[in-house]
């Protein structure tokens, strides 16, 4: 189970590091490139995106890498064959990111077990509730996947409450109102979100939007369990290339 990972990780460091790829970008191979230099340089678990031609949730340079991912021509299958070369050669727990529609036009009860065979060991589906999401969370039990449920600082306590019950493995902190890569400001404001969300539940927290720098992840221990880190290492794949990525990891201890 996730959450005993990022249980027995904490006791070994104040804070874990969670980084985010779009797999089949820039390609497949870079794919299992950049995987391997964030592994090496101490992440502790990752997000793999299937890419989504209306990634809602994300900002202009994660819907740029789907984007580019889809014009190369990445399909889901590609993606699962991708998955399990990565979570067959590495040894930390591997999440898939993705929008309803993927799992919803492949067929749910398929999606699902196509996870569990290839070791995946979390999910997060940013736009759908739990209210919409039955079936979902049904299959995701059945076959020991973490439903990844998410917090705003638009969400109430007592709908914090209602996502935490449906939830597993950890909760996924917005860090702020929008999309993903724009600027966060990290204050006073911040830290009484985060601790509300940490009233409102028993499960560790990740905190993403926005963490770019050092700096960030030093504000977040003691508020959070895990800082996400996605935009940031696809600008510098984009700018300096997968050989980059290893050094700007390293930094954020």
């Amino acid at each position: 189970m996730l959450e005993k990972y990022i249980r027995e990780g904490l006791k070994q460091k104040d804070i874990l590091l969670m980084t985010h790829i779009v797999l089949g970008y820039p390609s497949f191979d870079d794919s299992l490139r950049i995987v391997e230099t964030m592994v090496e340089a101490g992440v502790d678990l990752m997000e793999l995106q299937i890419p989504f031609s209306e990634p809602t949730a994300d900002g202009p340079v994660i819907v740029g890498a789907n984007q580019k991912a889809l014009q190369y021509g990445t399909t889901v299958e590609k993606c699962f064959r991708t998955a399990e070369k990565i979570t067959t050669g590495f040894d930390i727990p591997f999440l898939i990111m993705t929008y309803y529609n993927i799992p919803f036009t492949y067929g749910l009860d398929d999606f699902v077990a196509r996870m569990a065979d290839i070791r995946l060991r979390g999910a997060i589906i940013p736009d759908l509730p739990p209210e919409e999401g039955r079936e979902y969370l049904d299959n995701m039990q059945k076959n020991s996947i973490d439903p990844i449920l998410i917090f705003s600082p638009n969400t109430g306590t007592e709908r914090m409450k209602y996502l935490e019950a449906h939830a597993a493995g950890f909760i996924y902190c917005v860090a702020r109102k929008g999309v993903t890569g724009m600027e966060t400001t990290f204050s006073n404001e911040l830290a009484s979100y985060l601790a509300q969300c940490r009233d409102a539940t028993r499960l560790p927290l990740a905190v993403g939007f926005g963490i770019k720098e050092k700096a960030d992840i030093s504000y977040l221990k003691g508020k959070a369990d895990i800082a996400v880190i996605g935009s940031q290492t696809i600008r510098l794949v984009e700018r300096e290339g997968v050989q980059a990525v290893g050094g700007f990891i390293r930094g954020l201890r």
